[in-house]
Formats: structure tokens, C-alpha cells, sequence
């Protein structure tokens, strides 16, 4: 690891990503910051559990009828509210009878537990108490043809039904848990501000019903145009797999999915796509890689404040260019009419970048970031000739 990692600077520094995720946001949000995102958390679901439902009961009387090769029990509580909601609808005796005759996997040992506790007997467990290990089995045995029942837990185990579809098995919900909007919706409401104020690079999404549940909230609000407009142009859409994306498919966003349809490789992803789409000049004779809300001076981390990257983010697009105080006015947010703001948030964009040298005040006419004289000759012909060329 070099010395910039050990400071904490690792490939997502100076990005931020939101997360939408109720369940296992604590895992995504660690792997995330442990690459060094910052992290805005809007739980687009709150999870309740079903007391009497006919999802479930469609799902448990199918199961009886026509027998799964193989039930995957994810969680202690939700085997046990299944097994007493079939009981207290008359099936429970028959339900029992079907699982003693296939093959029944539990996560864990509290899952283990419950599954002895109904007079069953597992198949199997793993070790790890992870789901990953679970997939992991299943695909190693060969899932073609068959037919596998998952208790659901909720917010759906990300990329875990797509893997087994696509590997040609038949996945049978067993729907114990009910997702509803957020009974407190302050976090997603700024997360979904943030996002059309283009404050986040990237959103990340775990489920579909996450992902329809931030476009609701976004209609009601009637910001439904600015957050599409917002994940076509600027901020990514990072779905964990192709069923999570299909919500923001229909609107025409394009999405970005890893192959593999879990957490690790999900942030993977963001690790290669948001570093590329990082702006990075030679600048005064230094290295300076432009990041969401942050720069990268010769490996160092300057944070810098929201005015200060809009004046940068301006002067990067016409690199070693002049550019007016009034074009500047124009980039800052909420700065009004005054000139004078420009040369406010110059200067502590300068301090923040720690090298002042790297933006130049050209008298009377504005400001210009100093790129290197090769890189100013080169940028200088491709602008010119594109102006000739309109």
C-alpha cells in the first residue's frame, strides 16, 4: 500500500456516493468509506413485517402444490413467522411435510436453530453465516432446471435472485417482510436533493423496489425531470444487477452494473468508473486530478467547498484559457450580482488547493488555471479549432 493510501486516500477519495439501501447499508457504507467516499445515506425503504398477507400466502399454498428442490431459510425470525403464519392458516402441518423433503439450507446458526426448533432438519450451513457462501453452493451444485424457494427478509439480498436466475434456476419468493417508503422521509429528501444539485457523483441502488421508491418520492415532490436529467448527465447509477436497474431503464437512465451481482464488486465498479471520469491537468508544474468535491494536488487531498469546485470545474473546461469574472458570477451558487464573490471564493479556492500559484489572475480580464505550456498549446488547438468549426 503507498503512503497516500495509508492517509486514508484511497480510489474514491474525494468522491461521494449516495446509498438507498435499509438492509446491509452498513456493510456497503463501510466498503465505501473505507475507499475513502464520503457517503450520504437515504434509506428509500423501511421494512414491516406481514401479520396477515396474500403475497405470502399465494407463495406458501404454490410451495405446497408443487414441491422446490431447494429452500433457502435467510433469517431465524422470518423461518418462524412463515411457519406460524402457514399454521394459523391451516397449512401448517402440510408446509412442514413439504420441507421435510427437500433441500434446506440455513444461514447461520440463530436460522439453524429455528429450522430444528419446527422439527426440521437442515441440509446444510455455512460456516461464514454469508448468503455469498450460500450462492456460492448452490451455483457449484448447478442450478439449471431447478426450482428454489427463498424466504425473503425484506430488502431483497442484492444480486442473489439475478445470479440464479441467470444460471437457469426457477426462484420462488416467499415474501415475509413488506417494503414501505421510509416513515421518516428527511433522510432520502436530501439525498434526492443532493443528487439534483449534482453534490453526489454517484447513487447506488441494491433493489428495485429502493430504486421505484427514490422516483416516487422524486414525482411527489415534483423533482421527477431534475433527478432524471441529474442521473443521465452527471451522477451515476450503480445498480447491483439488472432487475435492481429496471426502474431507472424505463426512464432512459443508463445504469452501471458489476458483473458479478454483490456489495464487493459493486464498489469495485465505482472504484474504476468514478476515478476515470476525474479531470487531471499539469498544472504549474504540478499534478492536479479533479474530483467531485475534492483535488488531488501531487497525490495530496485538498477538499475543497462547493463555490470552489464550480469556479474549477469552469476553468477545467477551457484549460489555460481566460475566463470573465461575469462567467464565473454566473457558476457560483447563489452569488447574486456582486463581482466581488468571485474573488471571495478565488481565494479560498486557492487556499483550499494549497498551491496558489495554480490559478492565475490576469488583470482586468479574469482568471485562467496555469496548465504547463505543452498542455496549454494543445488544449488552446483543439478549443480553437472547435470554434472554428461551429
Amino acid at each position: 500500500m503507498d503512503e497516500r493510501q495509508e492517509q486514508g486516500h484511497g480510489p474514491l477519495a474525494g468522491f461521494t456516493v449516495g446509498v438507498t439501501a435499509a438492509r446491509r447499508a452498513d456493510e456497503l457504507i463501510a466498503l465505501l468509506r473505507r475507499r475513502g467516499a464520503g457517503v450520504v445515506h437515504g434509506p428509500a425503504l423501511r421494512i414491516v413485517p406481514l401479520a396477515d398477507d396474500t403475497e405470502l400466502l399465494a407463495a406458501t399454498k404454490d410451495l405446497i402444490d408443487h414441491a422446490p428442490d431447494v429452500v433457502v431459510a435467510t433469517t431465524a425470525i422470518g423461518f418462524r413467522g412463515w411457519v406460524e403464519a402457514a399454521d394459523g392458516w391451516g397449512y401448517g402441518e402440510q408446509l412442514l411435510d413439504r420441507l421435510r423433503g427437500v433441500e434446506l439450507l440455513a444461514r447461520g446458526p440463530k436460522v439453524k436453530g429455528a429450522v430444528r426448533a419446527a422439527g426440521l432438519t437442515e441440509s446444510w450451513s455455512p460456516s461464514s453465516e454469508s448468503m455469498a457462501e450460500v450462492l456460492d453452493r448452490l451455483l457449484g451444485e448447478g442450478v439449471a432446471g431447478r426450482r428454489i424457494a427463498l424466504q425473503l427478509h425484506g430488502e431483497p439480498l442484492p444480486g442473489f435472485v439475478e445470479a440464479l436466475v441467470e444460471g437457469g434456476a426457477e426462484v420462488v419468493p416467499v415474501p415475509v417482510y413488506r417494503w414501505m417508503p421510509p416513515e421518516d422521509p428527511g433522510p432520502l429528501d436530501r439525498l434526492l436533493d443532493a443528487t439534483v444539485a449534482r453534490a453526489l457523483d454517484a447513487v447506488t441502488f441494491t433493489s428495485a423496489p429502493a430504486a421505484a421508491s427514490l422516483i416516487d418520492r422524486a414525482r411527489e415532490r415534483g423533482l421527477l425531470d431534475e433527478l432524471v436529467t441529474a442521473l443521465r448527465q452527471d451522477v451515476l447509477a450503480v445498480c447491483v444487477g439488472p432487475v435492481t436497474a429496471l426502474p431507472l431503464q424505463g426512464l432512459g437512465v443508463d445504469t452501471h452494473q458489476p458483473e458479478r451481482f454483490r456489495l464487493g464488486p459493486l464498489v469495485q465498479l465505482l472504484c474504476t468508473r468514478l476515478p476515470a471520469r476525474a479531470r487531471i491537468l499539469p498544472v504549474a508544474g504540478h499534478h492536479v486530478e479533479i474530483r467531485g468535491h475534492a483535488v488531488l494536488v501531487d497525490g495530496a487531498l485538498r477538499p475543497v467547498p462547493p463555490a470552489g469546485m464550480a469556479l474549477l470545474g469552469l476553468l477545467a473546461r477551457r484549460p489555460g484559457w481566460v475566463v470573465g469574472r461575469p462567467e464565473l458570477l454566473r457558476a457560483l451558487p447563489g452569488a447574486g450580482r456582486d463581482e466581488h464573490a468571485v474573488e471571495t471564493a478565488m481565494a479560498r479556492l486557492r487556499t483550499s488547493l494549497g498551491t496558489p500559484k495554480l490559478i492565475q489572475t490576469v488583470v482586468k480580464r479574469g482568471y485562467r488555471l496555469a496548465v504547463d505550456p505543452a498542455a496549454d498549446t494543445k488544449y488552446g488547438q483543439e478549443d480553437g479549432d472547435q470554434a472554428g468549426s461551429s
